[in-house]
């Protein structure tokens, strides 16, 4: 059985479906078990399809048109009317559509997947924001186009899933230094804790600050410690810490009925 993490907020939406998907109820086996939607990873190639199959069945969508980019850190956002394959997905770190049965998708394993919703215009977006993206304006640049298809961010929804967290988020100064750089304010993000010298950062309480900076309807966090889960969530920082050899990625996905 799948186990989506839901919002309550976009589940009273009739026509809309969506889902922050954990690592439960795929065929995927050892370090990907089991839903590992990633086709970047070593998984096995029909695993993986089979997986992504299951999510596009429990959204209602055809499985090609599950649709996920090829992620690079960027704040890339792009308007998508029809499906592409594997071998052709654009780079892009979110993906935007007012296309009925297009699931727009984001994978992630710390970094933060957020889902977009505008129920009134019908445009939809799903937004991979790992550290880089979120301070280079990935969250804004996918409200702006969701704007330019008709939305009005008055009506606008988004909700944060599943990212590391601040307890396991542990930092160097140059990391904390190049956030201070962008705004003196961002030192609220950063803890020290007693007894050690490198800083934590709080990844989930600054996605959520850049949200509410964008006036949007609502603000809603479905978050949970990536990293401190492994019985539900892949963590790319945690495999790094067993010296695991790949990893595996959750989906999020939204699709207009």
């Amino acid at each position: 059985m799948l186990e989506p993490i839901q919002s309550p907020e976009l589940s009273r939406h009739g026509g809309i479906a969506h889902g922050f998907f954990t690592r439960r109820g795929g065929v995927s086996e050892g370090i990907y078990a089991s839903l590992n939607c990633g086709p970047g990873s070593k998984d096995d190639r029909a695993a993986v399809t089979e997986n992504r199959r299951r999510v596009a069945a429990h959204l209602r969508v055809a499985p090609s048109h599950l649709l996920t980019a090829h992620q690079h850190h960027s704040a890339d956002a792009i308007v998508v009317t029809e499906p592409w394959t594997f071998d052709a997905m654009p780079k892009a770190d979110a993906l935007v559509t007012a296309t009925p049965g297009i699931a727009v998708a984001a994978l992630a394993a710390d970094c933060a997947p957020v889902l977009f919703a505008d129920p009134k215009a019908r445009i939809v977006a799903a937004a991979h924001a790992g550290w880089k993206g979120a301070l280079g304006g990935v969250l804004e640049a996918t409200v702006a186009t969701m704007e330019r298809l008709g939305a009005d961010r008055a009506n606008i929804q988004a909700v944060l899933g599943p990212c590391i967290g601040a307890s396991a988020y542990e930092v160097g100064p140059e990391f904390k230094q190049r956030f201070l750089e962008t705004s003196p304010e961002n030192h609220h993000f950063f803890n020290q804790l007693d007894g050690h010298e490198r800083p934590r950062f709080d990844f989930p309480r600054f996605v959520l600050s850049r949200l509410n900076g964008l006036r949007l309807k609502s603000v809603e966090s479905q978050s949970r410690c990536t990293y401190s889960d492994d019985h539900h969530l892949f963590s790319y920082r945690r495999t790094t810490h067993h010296r695991e050899a790949d990893y595996g990625r959750q989906i999020s996905a939204i699709v207009l009925l």
